[in-house]
């Protein structure tokens, strides 16, 4: 990993319920709205139990089942919109306090303890979140989603590989996996290169990617191999 993390906790555990949320002229359903609750709560290979995920074009499945925002993130934010924040306002599942999402690597796990330090869930990093007009018109900031793409702060996708219950103040072990693997920060910024280079998208495939995320990057790299073939 490009940094070590030894103290992290989960500040809050975040569910979310179905919100009509404005956006421009029109109004959607979405379940970004997500509330800290109480207790502790089960995780599965779907997601959050009780967390509603409304559009699942873009968000939720197997590979995207639990979203991780980070207090180093929300200090950030915190600053930047000279506002209080409350947990579950990026729409995270989980508030984790000790971590850089951006130096986070696709394929690095993050394993949770509970109380009597018993081994709790096991989530696989695989994607950075990509901001939206629903983040932007949730936080309140009608050019959210240019700020969020300049901040390189995208919070983590991950995937379930063990399932189990979580709650606020739970220890979490980071599990560095490969370090050629890109991070997130770096695809992110991909995300939006009008001009990527061929090999590096190549040298990311190979590398546990969320399915929307690897079917981005194969659509990227086939469009520079066709404008080498159009030279």
């Amino acid at each position: 990993m490009s940094a070590a993390f030894p103290d992290c906790t989960v500040l809050s555990v975040n569910v979310g319920r179905p919100t009509a949320v404005a956006t421009g002229p029109r109004s959607i359903v979405s379940g970004i709205a997500k509330d800290a609750v109480p207790g502790r709560v089960r995780i599965t290979e779907a997601g959050l139990d009780g967390d509603h995920v409304m559009n699942r074009k873009h968000h939720g499945g197997p590979d995207q089942a639990v979203y991780v925002y980070t207090l180093e993130d929300y200090r950030f934010w915190t600053e930047q919109l000279e506002r209080a924040l409350p947990p579950g306002l990026f729409g995270e599942n989980l508030l984790v306090g000790g971590l850089e999402s951006a130096l986070l690597r696709v394929g690095d796990r993050l394993e949770t303890r509970g109380p009597g330090d018993e081994a709790g869930v096991l989530l696989e990093v695989t994607a950075p979140r990509i901001p939206c007009a629903t983040l932007a018109a949730h936080v309140g900031e009608p050019d959210f989603v240019k700020r969020f793409a300049r901040a390189v702060r995208p919070g983590a996708y991950t995937r379930v590989l063990r399932g189990g219950e979580v709650g606020a103040s739970d220890a979490v072990r980071v599990i560095p996996g490969s370090a050629d693997a890109p991070t997130l920060g770096e695809l992110f910024e991909l995300w939006y290169s009008k001009a990527p280079d061929p090999e590096r998208l190549r040298h990311h495939l190979r590398f546990p990617l969320a399915e929307r995320l690897r079917a981005s990057v194969e659509e990227q790299l086939a469009g520079t191999q066709a404008q080498q073939h159009g030279q």
